[in-house]
């Protein structure tokens, strides 16, 4: 549901960034609200909560999900690596030595919500080990992103406001130790971690993950905070905040040229990536880490649903358009990114799906 809505909302904002309303639509966006506008409050404001649900998700994967054993984890964690390294060499291929080399980090992302809803229009055919795989590659993905995003993508440093932050991360990881279990002080914490986070110049979204490293966890306790906080912001997360990211940040208004800036390396480097260099790197670093002993394919998968998944991984949107924002600062380069990765989405995901559609069997009417 949360992928359909974005699909959308996302057709919602390109229609209206280019009827008679644009002006005053793209301008919406750009209404400034405590000196800043509404879409940076959006991006540096609402996306922590995001990052927080992410953080949490993790944490459950690692902890008692699909990422707790290793022999289950190994054969996604590869794929991630995969679908991260050859999007990224893909760009780099491109933009090596130019000023858009920054957005390196643009193809090496999944956008888990779209790619499980476009997986799921196959239905029951799907089976449950191709949806876990897809799963937990995906927030793999997420956890490389955000490193990526923590390491490369943060301005100089405000070394009194990252000690307030750590400071702060340091109080709330007692709470922890002292298994206090109240949500109230670890949220009143996390609000000041996200302040002192925005301006210590480490992009403000980290501390959502921060947060969820140091809320307590209850293995087999469907009463332990981070549970209690997961089940809360799924539904806010996935049917308002992403929602709102989208159509705020696709508010694009396409000019009589804009086809031309397919032929921009930059774009060049997201497509190729998205769409080439996805379904590439999650079929090689799989297929070499099953042949070397490092993971084991599910039994009842074929290589050639590998491949088809490795389209869909190839579903950037979210991430893809976040990091974006992060690496360009020429709003003509960001609008141009934008559309090649909204472009190689779609292309990826048809290709996947159709893939998919061929490979898996089909089941058999009960008579």
């Amino acid at each position: 549901a949360g992928g359909l809505i974005l699909v959308g909302v996302t057709a919602l904002s390109l229609l209206l960034a280019n009827s008679s309303f644009k002006e005053g639509y793209v301008q919406l966006w750009n209404y400034k609200v405590g000196g800043d506008s509404i879409v940076h409050w959006i991006n540096d404001g609402l996306m922590a909560i995001f990052f927080l649900l992410i953080g949490l998700e993790l944490k459950r994967e690692m902890i008692d999900g699909k990422l707790s054993c290793i022999k289950t984890a190994s054969f996604p964690v590869m794929g991630a690596l995969g679908g991260m390294a050859v999007p990224a060499l893909f760009f780099t291929l491109f933009n090596y030595g130019t000023q858009a080399q920054d957005g390196v980090g643009i193809p090496m992302a999944t956008d888990i919500a779209f790619a499980v809803g476009i997986l799921s229009i196959l239905g029951s055919r799907v089976p449950l080990s191709l949806k876990l795989f897809l799963t937990a590659l995906a927030v793999v993905d997420d956890l490389g992103a955000i490193m990526v995003i923590a390491l490369f993508y943060s301005k100089s440093l405000d070394v009194q406001s990252l000690l307030a932050a750590f400071s702060i991360l340091g109080i709330l990881l007692v709470f922890n130790r002292l298994k206090v279990k109240s949500l109230i002080p670890y949220l009143i914490g996390g609000a000041g971690l996200w302040y002192f986070m925005l301006h210590s110049g480490i992009h403000a979204t980290i501390s959502g993950i921060m947060l969820a490293a140091v809320i307590p966890y209850g293995s087999n306790n469907a009463h332990s905070p981070t549970k209690i906080l997961e089940h809360a912001l799924h539904k806010p997360v996935m049917l308002f905040i992403l929602p709102l990211f989208a159509i705020s940040n696709t508010s694009i208004a396409l000019g009589s040229d804009w086809i031309s800036g397919f032929g921009q390396t930059y774009c060049l480097g997201i497509m190729s990536g998205l769409i080439f260099g996805k379904p590439l790197g999650i079929f090689l670093f799989t297929l070499i880490g099953t042949k070397l002993g490092l993971c084991n394919i599910p039994e009842d998968l074929r290589w050639r649903n590998i491949v088809g998944v490795g389209f869909l991984g190839g579903i950037g949107f979210t991430m893809s358009i976040f990091i974006t924002i992060l690496a360009y600062d020429n709003p003509m380069v960001v609008n141009n990114a934008k559309i090649a990765i909204l472009s190689s989405s779609l292309i990826a995901a048809t290709i996947g799906i159709i893939l998919l559609n061929a490979s898996l069997k089909k089941k058999t009417p009960v008579k």
